[in-house]
């Protein structure tokens, strides 16, 4: 029986009314663009510059930084896993294919917050880091794993292999330090070794 998409579960604590969600996602979006193009130097002043808002509200919604690293982080795990919901509708390759592209766009996306994940991991309690995390990693295993079900029942991703060694397939690739063109090459090569041969 071919496996259903699970419902993505909800981690970010995003506002309900609708100016504080504009200006929220607004945050969001300029926080993720100026940690990529500054890094650990972007500050919350210039963030909320660029998001055309005062500081107030910035803290308003993230009181710390490592808040606000942190809702980046989920934004984009929740993203990637309403993708893999939206690409169930595609042929079983086609969509655990189109998925593990995305994966590779997010974890480019967490690289560039890499250093700023590993000084909120330094500095956060422990158990609320790893809640934060472990809940992370399910969900993506959640949204990926009926796209692989889904190839495997269908004959035509080799049946020995699981989510998690897929994720870490995918995931080591996408760290190589190299050019875009040359990691989809890659990403190519180890994904063909992913389709089942009798």
């Amino acid at each position: 029986m071919t496996s259903s998409p699970t419902a993505p579960v909800q981690l970010s604590r995003r506002p309900k009314r609708a100016d504080a969600l504009r200006n929220y996602e607004k945050l969001l979006a300029a926080a993720r663009e100026a940690f990529t193009e500054a890094g650990r130097s972007a500050s919350l002043e210039d963030i909320a510059r660029r998001a055309g808002v005062g500081i107030g509200t910035l803290y308003r919604h993230f009181p710390t930084r490592a808040d606000l690293v942190q809702a980046i982080y989920v934004d984009e795990v929740e993203a990637l896993s309403r993708s893999a919901t939206e690409l169930s509708q595609l042929e079983p390759w086609e969509a655990l294919e189109g998925w593990l592209h995305r994966f590779v766009g997010y974890i480019a996306t967490k690289q560039a917050l890499a250093d700023e994940l590993f000084a909120v991991a330094e500095r956060d309690a422990v158990a609320e880091r790893d809640a934060v995390f472990a809940g992370c990693r399910t969900m993506l295993h959640a949204a990926g794993t009926p796209l692989l079900d889904r190839a495997q029942e269908a004959g035509i991703v080799r049946p020995d292999v699981t989510i998690d060694e897929v994720i870490r397939l995918v995931g080591g690739i996408a760290k190589i330090p190299a050019e875009p063109a040359e990691i989809q090459r890659l990403l190519a090569v180890a994904l063909d070794g992913l389709r089942y041969r009798p």
